[in-house]
């Protein structure tokens, strides 16, 4: 298992926690650079999606600074959560809701993806962008999901991958292993943090094997849908 901290004890929950809160000052202007944008437009392509379902209530897990609740808050829904661990990172999201056109639409809460404190069928939509390679139990977590998710409900998941046609993937390899470390030891605060970021990605099961997990968790209609010469995936499933 990848954790941020290799050399210390801690759960992968607890040391994602502690990760996300140091560097939750830095995480949206840092994310910008080191995706060169783009992945503004797979969150676009996400929200896209959500619009056509025509959901009434919509939860987004791993939320973080709220980018994809606030791009969200246009799709007809009349309730929108945002649910996070790090309490850094769920902090900034508050503030930028509060500056919004969408404060009695989207309610911030602290919560573990793990142990959603929701009641069976709540959600027409959930969605996860980058927060699903740092569950500690991948099938827990989807099933969590699945548990609260409404009968015939969508569950949209948008994440890094691996491309698979040279020379993207030697590209792609080569921004992860060398880039994002040296961003972390020049521009954060945690020098590891962009390390992990980087491993985890290439140790996400993604595409077909992610497929195969939502079908053994129960889900249906399993799709992955490759971004930008791969190197992100959006998938889709229903309960």
């Amino acid at each position: 298992m990848v954790k941020p901290y290799q050399n210390k004890e801690d759960s992968k929950k607890i040391q994602v926690k502690q990760m996300f809160d140091s560097i939750s000052s830095e995480y949206d202007r840092l994310n910008r650079v080191i995706s060169f944008g783009i992945d503004l437009k797979w969150r676009k392509k996400v929200v896209a999606m959500v619009h056509k379902l025509k959901p009434e209530k919509v939860l987004d897990v791993a939320t973080g600074t709220g980018d994809l609740v606030l791009a969200m808050r246009k799709c007809g829904a009349s309730k929108i959560v945002g649910l996070d661990l790090s309490p850094g990172m769920l902090e900034i999201g508050v503030q930028k809701v509060e500056k919004s056109d969408a404060k009695d639409l989207i309610e911030m809460i602290i919560g573990d993806s793990e142990k959603l404190d929701f009641p069976e069928n709540t959600f027409d939509v959930i969605t996860v962008a980058f927060g699903v390679r740092n569950f500690e139990n991948l099938e827990v977590g989807l099933a969590e999901i699945r548990r609260v998710l409404k009968t015939d409900g969508t569950l949209i998941i948008l994440e890094t991958s691996v491309p698979i046609r040279f020379p993207f993937k030697q590209i792609y390899l080569f921004h992860s292993n060398y880039i994002l470390p040296l961003v972390g030891k020049l521009f954060s605060k945690d020098k590891s943090a962009y390390s992990y970021l980087g491993n985890s990605a290439q140790e996400f099961p993604y595409g077909e094997a992610l497929n195969n997990i939502l079908v053994k968790i129960g889900f249906r209609n399993a799709n992955a849908m490759p971004q930008t010469f791969g190197v992100a995936t959006i998938y889709s499933a229903t309960k």
